[in-house]
């Protein structure tokens, strides 16, 4: 018996039906999306009556995010990946969400969790997953930054060392000949001609 009848029969299911009842998975979020989520919280950031320390910080992650979906195939499958499409497409459009359905005057002055009013919560929230997609950021492209350190000294051990000047290792038969120069009148190549304008 295969996994999948030994499954369906566990669950009640017919085996031998059509299989609508089966529960089909939605597919992973696309880099467009991810890019259509944060367009959408940047617009919600921009519409809202917002207090500036959550605009700023808003746009601060957003930015981060849109520096990182670039390499969201790199990291496609991993805690990091689905850090960044978690917060551009749910902690972020949520926390901001979850702020601008209070009316302003209970939202900044009541407090809510210990002495912090509900602005205060949402900084520290914005605070925190700025700093995580700043993390986030320096993991995904820290790879890609020791690769062009490791070029750097292959190229450097191939072609000299930096502190020679990034010297060829030119034996003297490499070099071309430089020809001598042939003094015309009594002036050197190089020398400014002598006017007689005193």
């Amino acid at each position: 018996m295969a996994f999948s009848a030994l499954l369906d029969r566990m669950l009640g299911r017919s085996p031998d039906g059509p299989g609508e009842d089966r529960l089909t998975l939605p597919p992973p979020p696309t880099a467009q999306d991810v890019y259509a989520a944060l367009d959408a919280t940047e617009a919600l950031l921009t519409s809202a009556a917002l207090p500036s320390v959550v605009v700023a910080r808003g746009n601060r992650i957003i930015g981060t995010v849109r520096d990182t979906v670039p390499r969201l195939e790199k990291v496609s499958g991993s805690d990091l990946g689905y850090t960044v499409v978690a917060t551009a497409t749910d902690y972020l459009p949520e926390a901001v969400g979850s702020y601008q359905r209070l009316p302003r005057r209970y939202a900044d002055t009541r407090p809510v969790d210990g002495a912090k009013t509900s602005l205060m919560v949402l900084v520290d929230q914005l605070d925190l997953l700025g700093l995580t997609m700043d993390r986030v950021f320096d993991a995904v492209y820290r790879q890609d930054a020791q690769e062009l350190v490791a070029q750097g000294r292959f190229i450097a051990e191939k072609f000299g060392s930096a502190g020679a000047g990034g010297s060829l290792r030119l034996s003297e038969e490499d070099h071309a000949p430089v020809p001598e120069a042939e003094p015309e009148s009594g002036v050197a190549p190089l020398a400014p001609p002598q006017g007689g304008n005193g």
